[in-house]
């Protein structure tokens, strides 16, 4: 395992200065405008409990905002529940308690683990249990090296997970953090359900509507509103929780999109079953589209899964990824303490 070696948030994917993009590009011929037309949103069956029907659809998936999120390219999915919130600290005491699953960062690292390169660069009192955690910086800094901000912390788990001595009691209803890709697809498997694609992931954050920047529409504050849990302030020094939140905020605390789902934006990254590729989007099939290949050439050096949706760290100085079409890469084993996940479950056919 590759946890604490490279942290996942790479500096290939860093934005540019606060409310620029990266890179931009013209935008695509056949961009439509947003749809006026009521949105279908009941199932082919009774409702799974806690999800809501995605239907089946075509839409403009990605961006011209940023490079890693290009091109801008005409993608259909069939239909399919999701989980209207993401999974809950409640929801996953219910799964560890019925199958006594115990999560990467409840488990020690072992130096066979790690590619052979590696091996001299880690001292034996690192391999100890843990997750990614962020800290804040005492003053500014140059926006170029992550590992001023995070640092592998021992004993963070999705129980405990900002270290030994914190805890998770009276947040039920919190989303559950410091879960790998694997625990994230071991839930899955226990609840019957799988984790979404990349495609079926933007499709529903995009609400119905056709190449919005933002998932609620194309204005960032409706009348002044916070629409999502990000960071507000000097990033990584303070975060000024003009939203009301440090850190995490509850589920549903912000208003769900035009498919009933809450928080695609911001408040926890989510993990998707792709693989990350940044040139995926130029060969991507048009029909329910899955990166089911590893990419030799990804930027951290080693294959890894795709993350939607940004967290409660993201801000328009850095990353920007709230967005519907931000993206983002990370190593399947590797647990943070803004990553967790939602489910989807096919429909009757």
């Amino acid at each position: 395992m590759k946890r604490f070696v490279i942290l996942w948030w790479a500096l290939a994917v860093a934005g540019g200065v606060c409310g620029q993009s990266t890179k931009s590009a013209p935008a695509e011929k056949e961009k439509k405008p947003v749809e006026k037309k009521a949105l279908e949103t009941v199932g082919p069956e009774a409702p799974p409990p806690g999800m809501v029907w995605i239907p089946e659809g075509t839409f403009l998936m990605g961006s011209n905002d940023k490079e890693h999120e290009m091109p801008v390219h005409r993608v259909t999915v069939k239909g399919f529940w999701m989980d209207a919130t993401e999974v809950t600290n409640a929801q996953f005491a219910a799964f560890v308690k019925a199958t006594g699953h115990v999560t990467t960062a409840e488990k020690v690292p072992k130096l066979e683990d790690f590619a052979p390169e590696e091996r001299a660069l880690i001292p034996p009192e690192m391999l100890k249990p843990g997750a990614n955690h962020f800290k804040k910086t005492a003053e500014p800094v140059e926006l170029t090296n992550p590992l001023q901000w995070w640092e592998y912390k021992f004993h963070a788990n999705w129980r405990q997970p900002d270290g030994e001595g914190s805890s998770i009691a009276g947040k039920d209803n919190y989303p559950v953090v410091c879960v790998s890709f694997f625990d994230a697809e071991a839930y899955c498997k226990w609840a019957e359900k799988r984790l979404p694609t990349e495609a079926e992931w933007e499709r529903a954050a995009r609400g119905g509507m056709e190449q919005q920047k933002y998932v609620w529409g194309k204005e960032f504050r409706p009348n002044g509103k916070w629409m999502c849990n990000i960071w507000q302030g000097t990033f990584p020094v303070k975060d000024a929780a003009e939203d009301g939140f440090h850190g995490p905020a509850p589920v549903k605390a912000f208003p769900a999109n035009a498919y009933g789902l809450y928080d695609m934006s911001g408040n926890v990254w989510e993990w998707t079953q792709d693989w990350y590729s940044e040139s995926y989007y130029a060969k991507s099939p048009v029909e329910n589209p899955v990166n089911t290949t590893p990419d030799p050439n990804n930027p951290q050096g080693k294959p890894c899964r795709t993350i939607r949706g940004g967290s409660w760290l993201c801000n328009d100085c850095y990353c920007e990824s709230y967005r519907p079409a931000g993206r983002q890469e990370t190593t399947p084993d590797t647990s943070s303490n803004h990553a967790g996940f939602r489910c989807v479950k096919d429909g009757a056919r």
